[in-house]
């Protein structure tokens, strides 16, 4: 594929640097500039403002409400609104469950809830990950009995990201014990207010509450809200998870990341010079500039090839998208030395003679990010996947 743009490319391009510039809120954008997290408030506002636009759905068919968009509409804008400051919109819904009832949801499925992940009626979160069933996801152990019209669930889902501001979740729950692990494993959605459900906030490591756990008891939910057959949502919990793979890999993001770096190590001063001066510390932010370069090839190749679920480009975004992330990160506290040990944020004060409040956020998002090579898969299986899937499994 060419990958230099087009005349319609770069107006396409500056088309959303001018939304972006009339309608993303000013304090919204300083705050994702200073790094700082943005909350439920700020994310449906700009959602809204997306929503209005037509620019909410960016992966979605027109006929859904999407975008339409082509793969390099997609880098382009995103990347824009890296740029801009514009806050990441919230994946499980758009990104994630959007997809998954296109693909193999009812009329009925679709009519009902695509319009309220785009109108904000709803916001979704992933019941994917238990205790003792994370990256070896097939080993589920959450119920759901049949009893009539209703499955009864009972069990435990954790890690559920911004669960705290959802109402409703999807689920993989197990409805058989027959046969393969992956062949009893169906996909259900749940709403959070239903009897039964409760959740429970899990600190992170710098302090933030982000993620949570969900217990379900005797929890009754009507068989017409599975995605799907019944057994068979392995099919569509791979299929999401290519999605989710894809959007962790985070090329947008790592690119603004890495011009935040180069403005830091130009600015900071190491033995009376820029750091971004110095031969091994340059040496470094090449190399992950080169491969970064290289991963944006490599998304927009599979974009571009994409058809259906995601095959096994999405594992390598995951992976190579994660390691540079997690690099960028390391790299900023490394530039920064001593300003950038204390954490959380309210202990930052004694620090901003040193460093402006922007980068004295780093150390929390450094120890933040730690999580982005476990989630979604871990980096580790994600390679045993590649392996299976480019080499076949050996015997």
């Amino acid at each position: 594929m060419d990958f230099s743009f087009s005349a319609e490319e770069r107006a396409f391009e500056a088309e959303a640097e001018a939304f972006l510039a009339e309608k993303l809120p000013a304090d919204i954008a300083a705050r994702v500039h200073r790094g700082e997290s943005i909350g439920k408030e700020d994310t449906e506002r700009w959602q809204a403002i997306l929503n209005d636009q037509g620019w909410l759905a960016v992966t979605w068919p027109v006929e859904y409400g999407g975008t339409g968009w082509d793969p390099v509409q997609q880098y382009l804008y995103d990347a824009a609104a890296w740029r801009a400051g514009a806050p990441r919109t919230v994946p499980f819904g758009l990104s994630m469950l959007g997809p998954v009832l296109i693909a193999f949801g009812t009329d009925e499925q679709k009519a009902h809830y695509l319009p309220r992940i785009l109108n904000g009626d709803d916001w979704w979160c992933q019941g994917y990950s238990e205790p003792g069933a994370g990256s070896d996801l097939a080993s589920l152990r959450t119920r759901a009995d049949r009893d009539g019209d209703d499955y009864i669930i009972n069990g435990q889902k954790t890690w559920t990201t911004l669960g705290q501001y959802a109402n409703k979740i999807f689920c993989l729950v197990r409805t058989s014990n027959d046969g393969k692990p992956q062949e009893g494993i169906s996909f259900v959605l749940v709403d959070i207010d239903t009897p039964g459900i409760e959740m429970r906030p899990i600190k992170l490591i710098e302090g933030g509450h982000e993620v949570n756990e969900v217990f379900f008891t005797d929890v009754r939910v009507p068989v017409a809200n599975r995605v799907g057959e019944e057994n068979k949502g392995w099919t569509i919990a791979k299929f999401l998870l290519g999605h989710e793979r894809t959007g962790i890999a985070g090329v947008g993001l790592s690119r603004h990341t890495l011009s935040t770096l180069k403005n830091l190590a130009a600015n900071t001063l190491r033995r009376g010079k820029p750091l971004i001066e110095d031969p091994l510390f340059a040496a470094r932010i090449a190399e992950v500039e080169i491969d970064l370069a290289a991963m944006m090839i490599t998304n927009l190749r599979m974009l571009s090839q994409s058809q259906g679920s995601p095959g096994p480009e999405a594992s390598m975004l995951k992976i190579k998208g994660t390691v540079i992330h997690q690099t960028l990160n390391d790299l900023a506290r490394r530039a920064l030395g001593p300003a950038a040990a204390p954490f959380p944020a309210e202990a930052m004060a004694g620090n901003l003679a040193l460093v402006d409040d922007t980068q004295a956020r780093n150390a929390a998002r450094y120890f933040n990010n730690r999580k982005l090579s476990i989630f979604g898969g871990s980096n580790e299986i994600q390679r045993n996947i590649l392996t299976k899937m480019t080499m076949g499994a050996r015997r």
